[in-house]
């Protein structure tokens, strides 16, 4: 989610954590901040805003300073300001901490430290970090940093500097990946390779719960019960890294592969089997004020509104709470009516929807409770709202949304769940057997998103095709909208998502042998249905290729073309089915050579009308 670099050797390291930061400002974020060990003090500056401003004043940074960490911040905990930009100290300016990921249980050990005189000065997770090791070093650093990596739970990779070890710099990691860089008589340690190649090509990979020990000339890893480990040194070639894309080709292709990850980050810490619940921070909603809403209103935009058309249907089916869903930008222009006992709830990626934030400013206007769900910690949206809920899904950098799609399913599933278990209409098994099938997810999507080659060799098929429909019933409809919307987003070729039912009342005119369709076919209550629907448009010499579920048979004698997903709820069957979609619309894109990351009137937060 945000990046790292440290440097420990025998040059100025100032220019070279700069340039290691400036290859991984692709990623995204929203403030940046150097340590360097100078005359056995830390030096630091650190800012919110881009890392252009510190290239302006690198010449003000401290000169004949040989170890150094670096840091960029996309906000997760704690507003994008000078204060929260990493890195983060201990109380006597000793210990400097740069961190990747998330600490859950930070909240509980910022207590115990405040209660034993710790001082914070920031509103993050990770200054828990520093303390702790403060609060276990006695006769070294890495055995306080082992101690302290005991006590979080959560993800994360650490870099880490002491003014009583001015040549040293240490790593860890749990769940957030580190990488040591082997130079000649100098080390690096970045969370990307994408910061090392320009300076060495020999690196090391540290596993879990594995600590780092670097000096100018050596390393020493070990595990968290002092085991000394053996690692290979890789040789990397720069052919190998496509720089900022992790070696893919785009961003978006990229993002559609993380989402096994984003899955799993916007659940995490949110699964509550001891009451078989969702538990949630953020809402700012007491129990009484959740108990007494008798409606919900879905605010979105693109994506967003087609996310919360399925928020409508999981309110409605496991809450069994009304729900309605309107476009942004028509809500704040006609007046709405907002009944008491209202929860308004605006979804947008970026937290700047233009739109949205109007539209959640006139739902508060008229009285309403607003809750926002959101990627960016400290957006418009977030600060405007003062509740939400954050997806944690990481910079999203393609234009046409993915992995944050799929992770605003994930939490409108978790709000619905926790209203249903809240309100008393979901029995305790059934909470538990959705918290299970949700934590199965990410292992779910892995299995999808390993037949991309397949979803690849239908789009070089079918990429010259001018128009498709995308036709889906229940949960489903809205992903084929989603579908359609992808396909128009990135590769210019007309399409239309419809439900399926609705063929008949006019669009079935449209089809003949140039024009495919896109059948979600997942929901077997409704697939006799939905194949009575298809069978008409393969009376007409229509093509379909269709998303099944695995070892489904029942679509097979209409199918041209068949992707199939694993088998979840069907309110959680949204997640997996959109990812071929994902795949195929890159496909067709890349096949009639969009720029796929930069689609032609495109732009990634619509911040304006």
């Amino acid at each position: 989610m945000c990046g790292i670099v440290g440097y420990t050797g025998f040059k100025d390291c100032a220019s070279i954590l700069l340039k290691g930061l400036k290859c991984l400002e692709y990623r995204g974020y929203d403030s940046w901040g150097f340590s360097f060990l100078k005359d056995e003090n830390l030096v630091t500056i650190k800012k919110a805003g881009k890392i252009s401003e510190a290239e302006e004043i690198v010449n003000d940074f401290p000169r004949k300073s040989f170890t150094g960490i670096a840091h960029t911040r996309w906000a997760t905990h704690g507003f994008p300001t000078d204060i929260n930009a990493h890195p983060h100290f201990d109380c006597r300016m000793k210990i400097a901490v740069v961190h990747n990921g998330i600490i859950e249980n930070y909240l509980e050990l910022k207590k115990e430290l405040q209660k034993e005189g710790h001082i914070f000065r920031s509103e993050t997770d990770t200054e828990v970090i520093p303390h702790l090791i403060e609060k276990y070093y006695q006769e070294d650093i890495l055995s306080a940093i082992r101690k302290a990596m005991l006590r979080l739970v959560g993800a994360f990779g650490l870099a880490i500097i002491s003014t009583d070890e001015p040549n040293i710099l240490y790593g860890a990691r749990r769940g957030s990946p580190l990488i040591v860089g082997v130079g000649d008589k100098e080390m690096f340690l970045s969370s990307d390779i994408n910061a090392l190649v320009t300076h060495t090509r020999k690196v090391i990979y540290l596993d879990e719960d594995e600590v780092v020990k670097l000096t100018p000339t050596s390393f020493e890893i070990s595990t968290l019960k002092e085991e000394k480990m053996q690692k290979e040194i890789h040789t990397i070639s720069l052919d190998a890294v496509s720089l900022g894309k992790g070696g893919l080709p785009h961003f978006m292709l990229k993002e559609i592969f993380e989402q096994p990850e984003s899955l799993h980050n916007a659940f995490r810490g949110r699964l509550d089997y001891g009451r078989a619940i969702s538990k949630l921070g953020g809402l700012e909603l007491t129990q009484s004020e959740m108990l007494s809403v008798r409606g919900i209103k879905l605010l979105g935009c693109g994506t967003s509104w087609h996310a919360a058309l399925i928020g409508k249907y999981l309110f409605e089916e496991l809450a069994r709470i009304p729900a309605e869903v309107d476009y942004s930008s028509e809500f704040r222009y006609r007046d709405p009516i907002l009944l008491p006992d209202t929860l308004v709830i605006a979804i947008s990626q970026s937290g700047e929807t233009a739109d949205t934030l109007a539209a959640m400013k006139e739902a508060k206007r008229k009285g309403a409770k607003v809750l926002g769900i959101c990627n960016v910690v400290g957006s418009s949206i977030a600060r405007e709202c003062g509740r939400g809920v954050y997806l944690h899904a990481g910079p999203e950098i393609g234009v046409a949304s993915t992995k944050a799609f799929t992770s605003q399913l994930v939490v409108l599933t978790l709000l619905a769940l926790l209203f249903a278990r809240m309100k008393g209409v979901m029995a305790r098994r059934e909470g538990l057997i959705a918290l299970n099938a949700i934590e199965a997810l990410p292992c779910l999507a892995k299995r999808v998103l390993k037949k991309a080659e397949k979803v690849e060799k239908i789009a070089d098929l079918f990429y010259r095709y001018p128009n498709f429909l995308y036709v889906g019933r229940g949960y489903q409809f809205p992903i084929a909208l989603e579908g359609a919307l992808k396909l128009k987003e990135i590769s210019y070729v007309h399409a239309e998502g419809i439900p399926a039912a609705e063929l008949k009342h006019g669009p079935i005119a449209l089809i003949d042998e140039n024009m495919p369709t896109v059948v979600l076919a997942t929901e077997s209550n409704i697939l006799d249905k939905v194949k009575s629907n298809v069978a008409e448009i393969k009376a007409r010499k229509g093509k379909i290729i269709s998303i099944v579920t695995e070892a489904s048979r029942e679509m097979d004698d209409l199918s041209d073309f068949k992707c199939s997903v694993p088998p979840t709820p069907h309110f959680l069957a949204p997640i997996l089915s959109v990812i071929p979609l994902q795949l195929l619309a890159y496909y067709i894109a890349t096949c009639l050579g969009c720029d796929v990351d930069k689609p032609r009137n495109l732009a990634k937060s619509v911040t304006v009308e």
